[in-house]
């Protein structure tokens, strides 16, 4: 569904992020991105979701695909209209808005308001915790809650495809899993495709059938999400584990690299 060929992105015309980024999300799956902060991961989202201009970014090199159609100077509006919404990392709701006002912003889109109405009572099935705040002001819902909202405003276009960019930052343990309960419900239920964008690797790959992992901006690992878990530098790096059994944040934090890792 998308594909992203050898795709290089500078902002500013001068710093250079992705490095010739290649990577496949087939349709009904789901994918995810990791790598540690600055890594260009949510630099990537930006690019599919049309929204590097807005930060002095752009694409130098490569093509992005999704259903076979090009996306690389597509306007963000156009690229919704063809069925990909993006979650922002921070969940970025309308603080002023009211949680089902923020739900009827994700449908802004769309034109039959029978519809519309049907979908925010399904985004309530979905999420019962905001049915009781429909009419609360979303800055007042707790941060569980705001990551819901955001998911629930992104499923009110009908995407085809849904980028989540971090869904698990800033969230307590309990939430980060009801949070990624609910985003495998989705791609079982609705059958969304969806590129998960993650620090968390343990809970990505929990319920990822595919991932790669980035790294200053080129894809350095990739495979199926029980090869992954399994590869030892992934472990090392993002589970916080090793031969020797778990390791303290400093110790890996300054471990170098294995030499295959460095490009």
């Amino acid at each position: 569904m998308l594909t992203l060929k050898n795709v290089e992105i500078i902002y500013s015309n001068v710093i250079l992020v992705i490095k010739g980024l290649t990577l496949e999300v087939p349709e009904g799956g789901v994918v995810a991105l990791l790598g540690a902060n600055g890594a260009g991961k949510s630099t990537t989202l930006k690019a599919i979701a049309g929204l590097l201009p807005a930060e002095r970014g752009e694409i130098t090199k490569g093509v992005v695909e999704f259903d076979g159609q090009r996306l690389n100077d597509r306007t963000p509006a156009a690229i919704v209209k063809m069925g990909i919404a993006l979650v922002p990392e921070g969940r970025q709701v309308f603080e002023h808005l009211s949680t089902e006002d923020n739900l009827m912003v994700g449908a802004h889109t769309r034109k039959h308001i029978l519809d519309i109405r049907r979908d925010i009572e399904l985004v309530y099935q979905y999420f019962p915790a905001l049915a009781g705040r429909r009419s609360l002001e979303a800055g007042y819902l707790s941060g569980g809650e705001q990551q819901m909202l955001a998911i629930g405003r992104a499923l009110m276009s009908r995407p085809k495809l849904m980028l989540l960019d971090e869904p698990s930052l800033g969230l307590a343990p309990m939430l980060v899993e009801e949070i990624f309960d609910i985003i495998a419900r989705l791609n079982r239920t609705t059958k969304v495709t969806i590129l998960l964008v993650e620090q968390n690797a343990a809970m990505a790959l929990t319920i990822a059938q595919y991932g790669y992992v980035l790294e200053n901006g080129r894809i350095v690992l990739d495979g199926s999400a029980a090869s992954l878990r399994d590869n030892e530098d992934v472990k090392e790096f993002y589970l916080g584990l090793s031969d020797v059994g778990r390791r303290s944040y400093r110790d890996v934090k300054h471990y170098r690299r294995r030499e295959r890792w460095i490009l």
